[in-house]
């Protein structure tokens, strides 16, 4: 659609579907305080209150450390730039909200960011066909589906091996009230990965929209007022919290100890820190899952609940094809209102 086309969407519509994103990215900060926090409030380092708090604020904190690689690839790297409007971004938004919703209700920690991507390529087959999605950011952010918490389950692991192995002559007691201490530190790193990765998505979608709308050029840079928006938002969502989540990833997965509960994070943020900076947008719930596994299989292959593991995997797997489906059906429906 060119620019003349695009711009004569409405302000109100304009202002709607900026609202709509921001409320994703409420949701997704709402959704995902369980990959910040579950950790550090299972191992009971820090109290609920506390938790959200803290990972509201780093949150916020990624917007002076990361570049805005993954808005890049969210905003120009999954669909054609070229079809972008506002019913197809209607479309890729109702379709993560919804299942970001249902997920959220059976506290099943699937992916925000994936959901997303779902949304957005749904929206965008059934608009203008396979032809519109753009395959080698597609292939990338699927890869990373597997790619992201295989990292995390590796890092995690030997992360718990190296710990163990340098405090081996250590006395329980005195290790447990260093790594109540060092917990706040890669809480603290995991939550500014979290935000790196996940506020850059909804910042993608709006600088999508702006372009389609004709209220930015192609080349222009994504406004200020956009960047500080969202990672406003998430870190409010954060602080709300999504406790039905918090108690799956903290204490159904496996049973952690402050030292488990730093090697986990810390193998997470590494992974979020270096996909955050190549501008690959990974699931912040799928790493920290992943790095969960890790520090428990390390310890026993038994202490990993595998059943709850294999629930989660489902929800990985079904996310990109559930959300695509439900935006598929939501442009649809926004394209006949429209054309009545």
């Amino acid at each position: 659609m060119d620019a003349a086309g695009t711009s004569s969407i409405g302000l109100g519509i304009l202002v709607g579907l900026i609202l709509l994103a921001l409320a994703f990215d409420f949701l997704n900060g709402f959704h995902d305080a369980a990959n910040s926090i579950a950790t550090v409030v299972s191992t009971r380092v820090l109290k609920p209150y506390q938790a959200v708090l803290l990972a509201a604020v780093c949150n916020f904190g990624a917007l002076l450390i990361f570049h805005l690689s993954v808005a890049a690839t969210v905003g120009k790297g999954i669909v054609d730039p070229s079809i972008i409007d506002h019913l197809l971004v209607f479309g890729a938004l109702t379709g993560a909200i919804v299942w970001s919703l249902l997920t959220w209700y059976y506290g099943i920690p699937s992916s925000s960011s994936h959901a997303l991507v779902g949304g957005l390529v749904g929206a965008a087959v059934a608009k203008a066909g396979t032809w519109a999605l753009v395959p080698a950011g597609i292939l990338k952010t699927v890869a990373f589906i597997l790619i992201s918490p295989l990292l995390g389950m590796l890092l995690g692991t030997l992360l718990s091996l190296i710990v163990a192995w340098l405090f081996r002559r250590s006395a329980p007691s005195k290790v447990d009230r260093w790594f109540r201490r060092l917990q706040l530190v890669s809480a603290s790193l995991y939550s500014l990965g979290h935000g790196g990765n996940d506020a850059q998505k909804t910042i993608g979608i709006i600088w999508m929209l702006l372009i389609a709308s004709g209220h930015i050029g192609k080349g222009d840079s994504v406004p200020s007022w956009v960047v500080i928006a969202c990672y406003v938002t998430i870190g409010v969502g954060t602080a709300f919290g999504g406790w039905r989540i918090v108690k799956t990833m903290g204490q159904k997965i496996t049973k952690l100890r402050p030292v488990g509960g730093f090697c986990a994070e810390t193998g997470g943020a590494i992974t979020l820190f270096t996909t955050g900076f190549l501008g690959i947008p990974v699931s912040t719930t799928h790493t920290i899952t992943g790095a969960i596994i890790g520090v428990g299989a390390s310890q026993n292959v038994s202490a990993v609940r595998w059943g709850i593991a294999g629930n989660i995997v489902w929800a990985w797997v079904l996310t990109i094809p559930c959300s695509a489906f439900i935006a598929g059906i939501a442009w649809w429906l926004a394209h006949l209102a429209s054309a009545g």
